[in-house]
């Protein structure tokens, strides 16, 4: 029975295929429809040619990269990494951490430039206020944050170094100067700390604010053999590359 059905199949399958014959073209027929698909494009191809876009041309592609000045000077495109500013050409940094996320910039000022800031706040050091939560006290916070500070905004800074780091942490940073505070400038002395606290204020425990803060930076004006460091105690340590903080 078996073989009977696989032959039975076999014979169908011929019929099948003897049902289907492959359709022939002659030479004439394969020749015409060349020719018209030919024709077919060429005419595509001229009616496109005759259409202008000059909406589309005029955008940012078509632009020359080349500038020129009102003196007629061309300026070609300024080198990868510079720019354009006298004293900002480029900012190093490295990933200290991803969460939190943590950069580092080395020598981000001059030595200058930190004695500076640190004569121009060095009168105006008073102990340094903490925001309370909802239900806390001065008495029972006592201890909390026990240095000395005060805030100086460039534009009380005649020097005009205030300026030029502002301006500095807006290129790094890519925010604008006028989002920033005022420079928190504080000392901390030998004992002296800030306990472990948040830099946003959360509108559940200090109540609503008119404004937030989503990024701190921190300029070291001076160092010391050993502590002052600033440690993240929730870091997460495999998200890290290892750096000593």
């Amino acid at each position: 029975m078996l073989q009977n059905k696989e032959r039975q199949i076999k014979k169908f399958a011929m019929k099948v295929k003897a049902k289907s014959p492959k359709a022939k073209f002659g030479l004439p027929v394969v020749f015409v429809l060349c020719s018209l698909f030919f024709f077919a494009g060429l005419f595509t191809f001229t009616l496109l040619s005759h259409v202008s876009f000059p909406q589309f041309l005029s955008g940012p592609r078509s632009v020359s990269r080349t500038l020129q000045s009102e003196d007629g000077e061309d300026h070609g495109p300024m080198p990868q990494g510079e720019t354009g500013d006298s004293f900002i050409q480029s900012i190093p940094f490295q990933v200290l951490s991803w969460k939190p996320r943590a950069l580092y910039f080395p020598r981000f000022a001059t030595a200058e430039q930190c004695e500076s800031v640190i004569e121009m706040a060095k009168t105006k050091l008073r102990p340094s206020a903490l925001a309370l939560r909802k239900g806390e006290t001065t008495e029972s916070t006592k201890g909390t944050r026990t240095s000395s500070g005060t805030f100086i905004s460039a534009s009380e800074d005649e020097t005009g170094i205030l300026e030029i780091i502002e301006e500095k942490i807006a290129r790094a940073t890519m925010l604008p100067r006028t989002h920033g505070e005022a420079f928190n400038v504080l000392r901390y002395e030998i004992g002296q700390k800030y306990d472990s606290h948040y830099d946003a204020f959360n509108p559940s425990e200090y109540g609503q604010q008119k404004s937030q803060r989503f990024a701190s930076f921190l300029l070291y004006l001076s160092d010391v053999e050993e502590g002052g460091e600033t440690m993240f105690p929730f870091e997460v340590e495999w998200l890290t590359y290892g750096y000593e903080l």
